[in-house]
């Protein structure tokens, strides 16, 4: 299952506009150096997901992008990436 996840991230960050910009940038090694700011992101997904939302949907990542004052697509490569490694039970 681990494997899947990780499948479905290198394809997230392979075929998301821009993500050679994200994966160059400070945007997942942020994540990687403090797994508290990942294991906070997957507590707002779990609560989003507590909700009937999805941690996926287009409000979300825009409200994520905004509050990092990152690009929507960058938002989407992060929210990948935090929900594969740290929180994998996350919708």
């Amino acid at each position: 299952m681990k494997g899947l996840h990780l499948l479905l991230i290198g394809m997230a960050v392979a075929l998301t506009p821009g993500s050679a910009a994200a994966a160059d940038s400070d945007l997942l090694n942020g994540v990687k150096r403090n797994p508290e700011e990942a294991r906070a992101m997957c507590q707002d997904f779990r609560a989003l997901n507590d909700r009937g939302q999805s941690a996926y949907a287009k409000a979300t990542t825009r409200d994520v992008a905004k509050a990092r004052r990152i690009s929507r697509p960058d938002a989407e490569v992060l929210i990948t990436y935090v929900v594969g490694i740290h929180c994998p039970d996350v919708r």
